[in-house]
């Protein structure tokens, strides 16, 4: 049966990499958002203000927003997707398990628990290679996300 699956998690956690064998194993569509944001030419880094801040997150909204569409057409035509979005609380996920009920779709949660000072260092390193597909993201930012990020409970991995 065609499945929705979700990549959850913080930045530098695995997710993309994950995600690509994933797409591999499944022949599924992988959609991650960074690689259209480096695409488009922005980039998170430094140097941002509050302003461009804001502008990055609504690209983002806007840029997941097209990538569910083409989703959801995806798994209509009985394709397995891959949303390699972070899906960083509860509120979310259950949003894209309804969404996946209603198109009557199995769904499934990939998630990678990495330790916080996991997370730092595969940032540093990450930072420092910069590679084509992702973005620099200051450490202060990941201390900040990781502050609101709700790991999924053992019932929602179910």
């Amino acid at each position: 049966m065609t499945t929705l699956h979700l990549m959850v998690g913080l930045p530098c956690s695995g997710k993309t990499t994950d995600a690509r064998k994933l797409e591999k194993k499944h022949s599924a569509l992988r959609l991650t958002p960074d690689e259209w944001h480096t695409r488009l030419g922005h980039d998170f880094g430094y140097n941002m203000t509050e302003a461009d801040e804001a502008s990055h997150n609504e690209r983002h909204d806007a840029v997941e927003s097209l990538m569910w569409d083409i989703a959801a057409r995806m798994l209509v035509l009985g394709v397995d997707v891959i949303l390699d979005f972070g899906f960083w609380t509860k509120k979310e996920r259950e949003e894209f398990r309804f969404r996946a009920n209603t198109l009557g779709v199995q769904f499934k949660i990939h998630y990678n628990d990495m330790s916080k000072d996991e997370l730092f260092e595969r940032l540093r390193t990450r930072n420092a290679q910069k590679p084509e597909a992702t973005f620099i993201i200051p450490e202060a930012k990941l201390e900040e996300w990781i502050k609101i990020f709700e790991p999924p409970s053992a019932d929602e991995l179910d």
